[in-house]
């Protein structure tokens, strides 16, 4: 059995709601081992033997029919996640100012470049990720990251928590 982590896309913004308790049913439905949720924004800790493609397609499938509309999962692995935390390129700055950006595919090279509104942040760029460190914190910042628009964000605290969680299960 492997240990995952699936981060849902926006869930609990521009009013998609996603109750932690129907996303355990699913969870529970899709017979996934061990679930355990984390915070009310779309974190689901599992097991499985299943392949990364063929949980997202479950996941997405069953949360969209809950939905009722498509939604995007995400897929990591407990090692994954631990290699996101491990890579972060602003060591030392405060968890909840640092924000991974987690992708489907390894962002391009120059997937940076057409950034826009920049100020005082910082962006690097991860195996499956993109790394920014907000300043004066991300509710403020007027940065947008086209190649960033099919991902899903989540502060370093977070993600510490989901690697620490799935290495526990795993």
């Amino acid at each position: 059995m492997t240990a995952y982590v699936a981060l849902i896309r926006a869930v609990n913004v521009g009013g998609r709601q996603l109750k932690m308790a129907d996303l355990m049913r699913i969870a529970n439905e899709l017979k996934l081992g061990s679930p355990r949720t984390y915070i009310a924004s779309g974190n689901l800790v599992f097991t499985s033997n299943k392949s990364e493609r063929a949980l997202k397609s479950a996941l997405e499938e069953g949360i969209g029919k809950h939905w009722g509309v498509p939604v995007d999962v995400l897929i990591r692995t407990a090692g994954e996640m631990a290699e996101a935390v491990k890579a972060n390129p602003f060591d030392g700055e405060p968890g909840n100012r640092v924000v991974v950006i987690f992708l489907d595919e390894p962002p391009a090279a120059d997937a940076l470049d057409a950034a826009k509104g920049m100020a005082d942040e910082r962006m690097a760029l991860g195996a499956r990720e993109i790394y920014v460190h907000y300043p004066g914190g991300m509710g403020r910042s007027k940065l947008r990251i086209p190649a960033a628009a099919k991902g899903t964000a989540r502060n370093l605290n977070t993600i510490t928590k989901l690697a620490e969680m799935a290495e526990e299960i795993g």
